[in-house]
C-alpha cells in the first residue's frame, strides 16, 4: 500500500484542561464543522463486501493537538490571519442546547477574546504547520 501525500492538513486543537468527555465532544463538533465547510474534504461513501453502505469520511488524516487557552487563541489568530478554514468551540457552548444558541454565544465576543476550548484548521500543509508550531499532539 502506498501512503498518500496531501498538500493540505487538517488539525484540531483542544484545551488541555478539559475532561475526557469534553475533549471528545469538542473534537467531534469541530470535525463536523470542517467536514461541512471545506469543499473536497470528504471522500466517497464506503461499502462492505455484503453490500452495506456507509457514510463518506475525510479524505485525509485529522491530527489532534492540545494546548492551553493562550495557545488556542494564538492558533485561531494566526489561522484567521492566513485565511485558513477555521472552526471554533467556546466554553459556554457546553451549556447551550442547540446550534442557534452556540452561534449566539460566539457572536457576543470579539475573536481575540473567545474563551476557546477547541479550534480546528484546514489549509496548506506548510501554513498549518506554522500555525501549530510548538504544540504537542494530543496524548
Amino acid at each position: 500500500m502506498v501512503a498518500m501525500r496531501f498538500d493540505t492538513k487538517i488539525a484540531i486543537v483542544v484545551r488541555e484542561d478539559l475532561a475526557p468527555w469534553q475533549r471528545l465532544n469538542v473534537t467531534a463538533f469541530l470535525a463536523g464543522g470542517l467536514a461541512g465547510g471545506v469543499t473536497g474534504a470528504i471522500g466517497e461513501p464506503y461499502q462492505d463486501a455484503s453490500g452495506n453502505a456507509y457514510l463518506a469520511l475525510f479524505r485525509q488524516p485529522v491530527l489532534v493537538y492540545e494546548g492551553d487557552l493562550g495557545a488556542l487563541r494564538g492558533v485561531r489568530e494566526k489561522a484567521v490571519g492566513r485565511g485558513m478554514d477555521v472552526a471554533v468551540y467556546v466554553e459556554e457552548m457546553f451549556k447551550t442546547g442547540h446550534d442557534a444558541d452556540n452561534r449566539a454565544v460566539v457572536a457576543r465576543v470579539r475573536g481575540e477574546e473567545l474563551d476557546l476550548v477547541g479550534v480546528a484548521v484546514h489549509g496548506a500543509k506548510n501554513g498549518v504547520d506554522k500555525v501549530l508550531k510548538g504544540l504537542r499532539l494530543h496524548s
